[in-house]
């Protein structure tokens, strides 16, 4: 929906052909192997990104470095690791809402629940205190329906809104967001 709204193009930070792959380190116990996993995938999604941004195309993507970080430290990674500079600076967006809400979204989300999954349950303080550490625009979204979230964030900032991207869909495998209308202009928001 932001995508749309803004006219930016949707970059899935787990490119469509590291998928096979996903499957078997989703399967796997070692959180630094994990962790590497999705650094890679992060960086081959930023190599993207910037080839957006480089023509002039905002661009929007589901989770970025600070996820990564953050959720596989809470998990016990030890892996030391330093950004680069050239690394794409986000305007980050921390969607939080009241716990019984959260857990009452997470039951209806259309995902397998996985051991990661469940995992993280067991570590949301450490994951919040650990997003602390990045700049992000935090909003509340307990008792927002999606689209008036889209309105919080799109009050907030305008950064990113552009005529000429191309919004195709990323893809239908069932870990990458669902597809952007092709033609923001027939979307509507309420």
């Amino acid at each position: 929906m932001l995508a749309a709204a803004r006219q930016a193009v949707l970059v899935p930070t787990v490119p469509a052909f590291y998928q096979p792959l996903r499957l078997e380190v989703e399967r796997r116990t070692n959180v630094e192997a994990r962790m590497a996993f999705y650094l890679s995938a992060l960086f081959t999604a930023a190599e993207e990104i910037r080839r957006h941004l480089g023509s002039g195309v905002p661009v929007v993507v589901e989770s970025y470095f600070a996820r990564c970080l953050t959720s596989h430290r809470a998990l016990g990674a030890r892996l030391g690791v330093t950004l680069p500079a050239w690394l794409p600076t986000p305007v980050t967006y921390y969607l939080k809402c009241a716990d019984d809400e959260r857990r009452r979204r997470l039951a209806s989300r259309n995902k397998p629940t996985s051991r990661w999954d469940a995992l993280t349950e067991t570590v949301t303080d450490q994951v919040t205190d650990a997003y602390a550490s990045f700049p992000m625009q935090r909003i509340d979204t307990t008792g927002l329906t999606p689209e008036e979230v889209l309105r919080v964030i799109t009050a907030t900032d305008r950064q990113g809104a552009h005529s000429h991207a191309d919004t195709e869909p990323v893809g239908a495998h069932p870990y990458l967001l669902p597809a952007v209308p092709r033609d923001p202009a027939g979307t509507r928001f309420s």
